[in-house]
């Protein structure tokens, strides 16, 4: 077989550091989420959906098959940073967390993860950041030790 075909759809989550709320404002944070589109288009990924809250973000794209899983997030953590401070003074101090979760979506529950992004807004005014992140880390069998998980 002389091509190498792949369709992986990935869902990224990751937080502002110590999850300040520095994405409160819907502009900025719709702006920033557009943005970040396109830092995922330039990395070769297609973004499905990207959405989250004031104090982290989701991202379902189809991850390419040319690069890694923590290429990809570096990438658009470094220059959605970089966009960020330089957008506004009150985001001089702006910094995503070191980590991030990355977990695999199946072509049947594309729809099911993009609505979930989408109502991010709703999910969070019960559910806390901690809280969903430890649940998706619980869902996808990722063992993890709580105190390494939060910066």
């Amino acid at each position: 077989m002389p091509q190498s075909l792949s369709r992986v759809y990935l869902h990224l989550i990751f937080s502002t550091k110590d999850r300040y709320p520095y994405l409160g404002d819907s502009t900025l944070r719709g702006e920033l989420h557009a943005y970040m589109a396109g830092v995922v288009q330039g990395l070769d990924c297609d973004p499905v959906e990207i959405g989250g809250v004031a104090d982290h973000v989701h991202a379902l794209i189809v991850h390419p098959r040319t690069r890694t899983i923590a290429e990809v997030l570096k990438e658009m953590k470094r220059v959605t940073t970089y966009w960020a401070k330089n957008r506004d003074d009150g985001m001089a101090k702006f910094k995503w967390q070191a980590g991030y979760g990355a977990f695999s979506v199946s072509q049947s529950n594309v729809a099911v993860v993009s609505e979930y992004i989408r109502d991010q807004e709703d999910h969070h005014r019960v559910t806390s950041f901690q809280e969903e992140y430890r649940m998706f880390l619980r869902k996808h069998a990722v063992e993890f030790d709580e105190r390494y998980v939060w910066d």
